[in-house]
């Protein structure tokens, strides 16, 4: 019988080095993905799970006390091998036993694993429930930006390329930074867009820890579109091991007549090259072709630029107490009033 051991990981490059050689692997496995939920105020655990002293998967667990009970999440995880089934049924246990000792009423679990009825039996066999609303994006969008510059635009649909070469006759500027106090410009945007499509936004805290963790290690900007002293448009990239991420965004009103969207999208695509990247994951879209949803808008935009439709398991989540069906029922109804 496989002998499996479960231990706290504490050094950094251990940790990396083990997610970034995975397939797929995520920025929210990753150490400064801990650390900016640890700088928020939330308690993480980083779990590696051995057989001798070989590393077969690790787990980064996120505790979050809400009023609707209080809960470990597991983004974009664990990161394991999903057909080796007593590791799974290990993996399973030890992080059941963390749930019990944390006294959460539940496990919420996103995991980078493709979606399918396989998928789909595998979590519901360990206990699992479709949850009643999604953790990070589930339906996403991905660029191949490896091709060159001129065979990505030829790629795109016939009206976002003439947008980009129309932007770039204009006097848009394009700045950088991963200063923290840009975080304020990037707020002041997303409530203006929020305004306008009616959705929950991030805290400002977010945006200024991720410029701090991600920022300070070269694995997030913070790219802004000016045009003269008018910022039109601004959104956080977080690149992660040859995939870059566009993860945090928002524009003003005034950039609805200028094509400062499509002008910093392609400059994220530019300076995503100049990386390495292979990807570009514009995240999240809508789960279906419904003309209807609140996202389609943003959907055909992101398809614009070419690419691929991804989609991962919906999230599941593991009841541990009989109140979490007041979560159900609570998060049921808050997802059926934002048309979610």
């Amino acid at each position: 019988m496989d002998q499996y051991q479960v231990k706290e990981i504490k050094d950094r490059k251990i940790w990396e080095q083990f997610v970034i050689s995975q397939k797929p692997q995520s920025f929210l496995q990753s150490w400064n993905w801990g650390k900016t939920n640890k700088l928020i105020g939330n308690k993480i655990f980083r779990l590696g799970f051995f057989r001798g002293k070989r590393l077969l998967g690790i787990c980064l667990l996120i505790k979050q006390s809400a009023k609707r009970g209080s809960h470990l999440i597991i983004p974009g995880g664990p990161i394991i091998n999903w057909d080796n089934q007593s590791l799974i049924s290990f993996v399973s246990k030890e992080i059941k036993k963390l749930a019990h000792k944390e006294k959460v009423w539940f496990i919420r679990v996103r995991p980078e694993l493709l979606d399918s009825q396989k998928s789909r039996q595998l979590f519901k066999d360990l206990g699992f429930v479709s949850a009643p609303m999604h953790l990070h994006a589930e339906n996403t969008w991905v660029l191949d930006i490896v091709p060159e510059e001129e065979n990505l635009l030829m790629g795109m649909r016939k009206n976002t390329r003439y947008l980009i070469r129309k932007s770039l006759k204009t006097n848009l500027k394009l700045q950088t930074t991963i200063d923290p106090e840009a975080s304020k410009v990037l707020k002041k945007l997303q409530d203006e867009t929020i305004s306008r499509h009616k959705f929950v936004g991030f805290p400002e805290k977010l945006f200024r820890i991720l410029l701090e963790t991600f920022g300070q290690d070269k694995q997030a900007e913070m790219f802004t579109v000016k045009l003269g002293q008018e910022t039109l448009a601004a959104a956080i990239i977080i690149f992660y091991n040859q995939i870059a991420y566009y993860y945090l965004s928002g524009s003003s009103d005034k950039s609805r007549n200028i094509p400062a969207s499509y002008f910093l999208q392609w400059q994220i695509i530019k300076e995503a090259k100049k990386r390495g990247c292979q990807h570009y994951n514009f995240w999240g879209i809508a789960p279906t072709n419904n003309p209807r949803h609140r996202f389609w808008g943003v959907t055909i935009f992101k398809k614009g630029f070419s690419g691929r439709r991804v989609d991962w398991l919906h999230t599941q989540d593991l009841p541990l107490s009989p109140l979490y069906w007041l979560t159900y029922i609570f998060e049921r109804i808050r997802k059926i009033r934002r048309s979610l």
